[in-house]
């Protein structure tokens, strides 16, 4: 009786240890747990904390902002950069100083491919069919196809010229194709691209309207 006694008292103290040594297994593993969330967010938080920036107003009052990953708005700022062209390039006035303003200040944005097609019209006398004949040109950007995923960014453009004269008002439909890669941004070039390999795939007239 005595030996079946210490028998069951020695399980009982071995059903004892296994449990403990579980509870101390489970309890480490919570501890682990919780300091793998805390560091967790305590990364997150870091990392939210450095996203943000304090902006001086002239010395008066401190203004939150958010800082990104530049390249995040690459693809934007792309689009941007080739409507800011063709706004340039195609927008023409019945005046030869504003004619010469605008060439300049997109030339800026691109190579050596837009000054050539820009020769080819002044050989064919088109700016000054524009002065003589007193005619305004606008463009209006309608869609534009953008491949960030390669390098460099090729772009496609789908625009609308309206030729207004004082009898009519012509709409063209303008296709154009063209090539971007990284530049030094200025103030003459905001957004840091080059307009490479200019090509104007269409510009015909889809309608005339009298006036």
């Amino acid at each position: 009786m005595k030996k079946i006694m210490e028998f069951k008292s020695l399980k009982n103290i071995e059903t004892s240890f296994k449990q403990i040594r579980i509870y101390a297994i489970l309890f480490v593993v919570i501890c682990l747990c919780v300091c793998g969330y805390a560091l967790f967010s305590s990364y997150s938080f870091a990392e939210r904390q450095r996203e943000k920036i304090y902006v001086l107003d002239n010395g008066k009052s401190l203004m939150l902002a958010l800082s990104q990953d530049a390249a995040f708005n690459r693809p934007v700022e792309a689009r941007e950069h080739v409507k800011r062209f063709h706004e340039l390039f195609f927008t023409v006035a019945p005046d030869k100083d504003a004619i010469e303003s605008n060439m300049r200040r997109a030339f800026m944005l691109s190579d050596k491919s837009a000054y050539d097609y820009y020769k080819d019209l002044m050989e064919k006398g088109y700016f000054n069919r524009i002065i003589s004949g007193n005619i305004n040109q606008r463009t209006e950007i309608d869609s534009m196809q953008c491949n960030s995923d390669a390098y460099p960014y090729k772009v496609k453009t789908f625009a609308r010229q309206f030729i207004i004269r004082q009898s009519n008002i012509t709409e063209r439909s303008l296709i154009t194709d063209c090539e971007l890669i990284n530049s030094v941004r200025s103030d003459n070039n905001p957004q840091g691209f080059t307009l490479e390999r200019f090509v104007v795939l269409q510009n015909q007239d889809l309608q005339i309207v009298k006036r």
